[in-house]
């Protein structure tokens, strides 16, 4: 049975606090009045004003419990009623214009329950509204229902006075049967995220996570609901215990319920037909359109929800778009893509620069005794057309999945890799570094694209978008070391010896001297990889030879880039200016933390400062983020110089000059070979006769798709390629 209470009309407005909850000497509205803009005076409502009121069809329980500014006009309030204490700002003599939709200045047919108006609000058919502060030239019409709690949280995950902990809203991340979970709250940063749940063995840490969490909100019950300056809400059903920021746009919502929606001029965020959000904060620039439901979520700043998508119990990182699609449990770092309605994200961290094409089914396949996995993706992860993975799998940064059915967990620990299920031959066939072999220009160019694309005015998190970055030179000299295991164990079985009976280290060094030699001399070596996937059928490593030989290229093209850039922003010359700047280097684990890179020994200080209370919010773990962000250029060129050092194998103190400018020589070379591959990959959309069918002559396909040579970014590579062999040529004078 639905519980209806009866009580007075003339409480209606009043008691929204219940008075176990108020301190002493204070009453229902002293949080609303330490949210009420500063300097706003208002006076009682004279005789003749509320004649003009009544006369204009307007109700209230108590003339005297309405206050105005001194410009305020009561004709521009018709047919409302009024309960509680109500405070209007001046109505001028104007309309209000926005997209065509022109609204004069004033409160008509609404009923208004205890709320502060702004001045030169415009305010017409909001059925009720009970318990909001609107700033100044907000519109709101056609508003079904409009409310804010005693004890509204506005999306964050904290527990008001009195309430059981078992309503505190958790984000189940990661993992659908939880044990990752986190706290949402305004403000949660990518990095927040992953270190909390990635941090699940040091429960003194996610105590104090927890703690600070608490302590960054007020737990007292009272405070109102917020519109900031020149929002516009239209047309909308229900809005409860939602707080939304200034120039905010919200048209034909079915349902927002429990939220913050980050806005501001420099930032606005809108908010379309057909959507339903609960429990969740909207970071400041994001678009959420046409049938979005979220529930349990956060949208990181300039992300967008689009067609019909659906995010549940998941984290969306900065610059990222989710359109038609389904995603769970999920912790999704900047730099993420999702289209078509047929894709499925679920039980995830992925670790953003990220695209999960049509048919993407990752997770949820209950095909096992336990519940459902995980799934772990470094940055760059592309599952193609109608992929289906299996919990539990991980990936390299910049694998990309082939269409088909993958029947087992995979590790994945090549990154650049191809990865393709050959069931025919019963085989998985993965191929190393196969963006740098086959497809440089879409690498190079999402790169470029992500940067470009980061329209963030505020960047509160750093994000690292270039493809050679410390962490995935890390993975390459790891899987260099994978190649040269395998290629020395096929040459064993080749030669009918068994691969176990011999020390590793021997095995290594066969397959090093035999990757670095003639490409004929293993031809027809049949490398295999162990521990690649959790079944008995062969793992065959594609052009092993090739793969190698460009992961070296990686290398020492990352080393050379950083430098040279490091040694222009510091204006250093010679290769002992740059040592001696630099100090010790040594190449040292890094982990991806939210999108930004960070060494793993940082990250582990940063967990200790936290665990022993040095740092004592949440701000202060994002001022934090911000130093390793200003120390990381010089991090990373420590990292690249000894890269340098391991990838030419000459220990420190004999690299000397002839081999510093071999290596820039060499940076040089392979950043015109860049430029090259990248107009080569291009060109293959236009030569290939299966591209060129569907026009009817050369002419109608270069106006179409434009001339290849006028391809812009291909121009700016080519560009940037001389551009960079000037810069190392002065440095070598």
């Amino acid at each position: 049975m639905n519980k209806i209470t009866r009580n007075p009309i003339r409480r209606l407005g009043y008691d929204f606090v219940p008075p176990e909850y108020l301190p002493p000497d204070a009453n229902e509205y002293h949080l609303r009045e330490a949210q009420h803009p500063p300097g706003l005076e208002y006076r009682g409502l004279t005789a003749s004003e509320i004649e003009v009121l009544v006369r204009n069809e307007n109700t209230a329980d108590n003339w005297a419990s309405i206050f105005v500014a001194d410009d305020f006009s009561p004709e521009r309030v018709r047919r409302c009623q009024f309960f509680g204490l109500n405070r209007i700002g001046a109505l001028e003599d104007c309309y209000l214009e926005f997209h065509d939709l022109r609204l004069p200045v004033g409160l008509y047919n609404s009923t208004i329950v205890s709320c502060d108006i702004g001045s030169n609000v415009a305010l017409d058919n909001v059925c009720y509204i009970a318990h909001y502060i609107l700033a100044d030239e907000v519109i709101l019409i056609n508003v079904n229902e409009m409310l804010t709690t005693n004890h509204a949280k506005f999306g964050n995950g904290i527990v008001k006075e009195g309430e059981p902990e078992d309503v505190r809203v958790w984000l189940t991340l990661a993992n659908e049967a939880g044990g990752r979970e986190v706290a949402p709250f305004d403000g949660l940063l990518p990095a927040d995220a992953w270190l909390w749940a990635r941090s699940r063995d040091d429960a003194p840490l996610l105590d104090r996570l927890r703690t600070l969490t608490d302590a960054r909100f007020d737990h007292r019950r009272g405070y109102y609901g917020e519109v900031g300056p020149r929002t516009i809400i239209k047309d909308c059903r229900i809005l409860k215990d939602v707080k939304i920021g200034s120039d905010a746009y919200i048209k034909g919502a079915n349902k927002l319920k429990n939220l913050t929606i980050n806005s501001s001029a420099e930032e606005s965020s809108q908010i379309g037909e057909g959507v339903e959000l609960v429990n969740g904060i909207v970071g400041p620039g994001c678009r959420v359109f046409y049938g979005v439901k979220a529930v349990r979520f956060v949208m990181g700043p300039n992300s967008s929800l689009k067609y019909g998508a659906r995010l549940i119990n998941s984290f969306l990182g900065d610059n990222s778009t989710i359109s038609c699609c389904e995603v769970l449990n999920s912790l999704i770092f900047p730099g993420h893509e999702q289209h078509h309605n047929n894709s499925f994200l679920c039980a995830a961290i992925v670790m953003g620069q990220s695209n999960v094409a049509a048919g993407v089914t990752a997770g949820s396949n209950h095909n096992s005794r336990a519940p459902d996995g995980e799934i772990l993706a470094g940055r760059g992860f592309w599952p193609g057309l109608c992929t289906s993975l299996k919990h539990n799998s991980r990936f390299a940064s910049f694998t990309l999945l082939a269409k088909g059915v993958y029947p087992a967990e995979l590790d994945i620990r090549l990154p650049f890799s191809l990865v393709s299920n050959d069931e025919a031959n019963g085989v998985l066939l993965v191929m190393p570094a196969y963006w740098w072999l086959h497809n440089m220009y879409a690498l190079a160019r999402n790169a470029w694209k992500y940067g470009a694309r980061d329209s963030r005015v505020h960047k509160d998190q750093a994000i690292e978008f270039d493809y050679l970055a410390p962490d995935t030179v890390e993975e390459i000299f790891a899987a260099l070391a994978l190649l040269e295991t395998w290629t020395g164990q096929a040459a064993l079985r080749q030669d009918g010896q068994t691969p176990d009976g011999v020390d590793g280290q021997e095995v290594r060094a066969r397959g090093s001297a035999l990757l670095r030699g003639e490409p004929d001399e293993i031809a027809d070596l049949d490398v295999l990889a162990n521990g690649i996937e959790n079944s008995r059928r062969p793992v065959r490593i594609l052009k092993p030879h090739a793969a190698y030989a460009s992961y070296r290229e990686m290398v020492e093209y990352y080393c050379g880039q950083t430098l040279v850039a490091h040694m222009q922003a510091h204006d250093l010359r010679g290769l002992d200016a740059l040592r001696r700047q630099l100090g010790d280097t040594r190449r040292v684990p890094w982990t991806n933390l939210g999108g930004q890179l960070a060494r793993v020994s940082d990250v582990a200080e940063l967990k200790r400062w936290i665990r022993d209370g040095e740092l004592d919010s949440w701000d202060a773990i994002h001022t934090v983020y911000q130093d390793l962000w200003s120390r990381y250029p010089t991090e990373r060129a420590r990292h690249a110089l000894a890269s340098l050092y391991d990838i030419t194998e000459t220990p420190a103190d004999r690299f000397d000059q002839t081999a510093w400018h071999a290596a820039l020589d060499r940076a040089v070379t392979i950043r015109r070979q860049i430029a090259e591959r990248v107009r080569a990959s291009r060109e293959k959309d236009y030569t290939s006769p299966f591209r060129q069918m569907t026009y009817e002559s050369q002419a109608e396909m270069d106006a179409v798709l434009g001339m290849l040579d006028d391809n812009a970014f291909i121009r700016q590579t080519r560009d940037e390629a001389e551009q960079f062999a000037e810069v190392v040529a002065e440095l070598q004078t």
